[in-house]
């Protein structure tokens, strides 16, 4: 099957002033390639400040205005255009942002999902979206600051699953959340891969990520260092780079736990 995101050699740095007017330019991520396919869940895990949040943000192309982008994202085999991304993003491509701030706090969370139309499909539609992972009819009249953070995260992903996406794009989608909750969202995009949408899942609860990936690419100071199996994860006779036979340690020391 062909893939619906391929990645070649993608950089990005950032220019920034020193004292003065001294320019530098600072690389976040230096040389990033991989491919995810319908169907699968592809996890990046990574320290923070590995460059995995600004992978998303590359792909939705809403990378600061100092930003530098170097290599090719490819969609459905197509080059990802700032064009494309404007007419695709929040429908083919869909962003589960790392925080739930984005939702507006002034405004219900029903008129945040219908994003203006009052017609009774666009209605029926994110209500069954929202009913799908748990949630009532009756959460269409809460404010944000009403939800739990388990409860917002799921209007989230009802949000962009009601938008029936091709490829969607999870970053850090479980902190702060119990591990049961956090197990139940992860289940939820394994679900929507399994009716045909492709998920990069991107997270440092590696954890979590073994349980619901495909497969996993190791972040290590801007670069994948590794792309591994599950199965693989748990054998560290086939584990090549000491970042990732570190974090196979770390798991088995700690009992699992996240790292960070």
């Amino acid at each position: 099957m062909e893939p619906i995101l391929e990645i070649r050699h993608l950089a990005v740095s950032f220019t920034q002033y020193d004292k003065g007017l001294q320019k530098r330019r600072l690389e976040t991520i230096r040389d990033l390639s991989l491919q995810v396919r319908p169907g699968e869940v592809a996890a990046i895990v990574g320290a923070s400040g590995s460059g995995k949040s600004l992978l998303a943000h590359a792909i939705l192309g809403i990378l600061p205005y100092n930003s530098h982008l170097e290599g090719e994202i490819l969609y459905d085999g197509e080059p990802l255009t700032r064009e494309r991304q404007e007419k695709l993003r929040g429908r083919e491509i869909a962003l589960i942002p790392q925080g739930v701030t984005c939702l507006d706090p002034l405004m219900k969370v029903g008129p945040q999902l219908w994003k203006g139309k009052k017609d009774p499909e666009t209605r029926r539609r994110f209500r069954e979206a929202l009913a799908r992972y748990g949630l009532g009819p009756e959460t269409e009249e809460f404010y944000p600051f009403e939800l739990s953070g388990g409860m917002a995260r799921r209007v989230l992903i009802a949000s962009a699953a009601a938008e029936r996406p091709r490829l969607i794009v999870a970053d850090e989608p479980t902190p702060g959340l119990d591990t049961g909750t956090a197990r139940r969202i992860l289940g939820h995009f394994r679900e929507l891969a399994e009716e045909g949408a492709a998920v990069l899942l991107i997270t440092h609860d590696l954890e979590l990520a073994l349980e619901v990936a495909d497969w996993v690419s190791v972040f290590y100071q801007g670069e994948s260092v590794e792309e591994i199996t599950p199965e693989e994860f748990r054998r560290p006779e086939t584990l090549e780079h000491p970042f990732t036979r570190a974090l196979w340690q770390a798991m088995q020391e700690e009992g699992g736990a996240e790292w960070s």
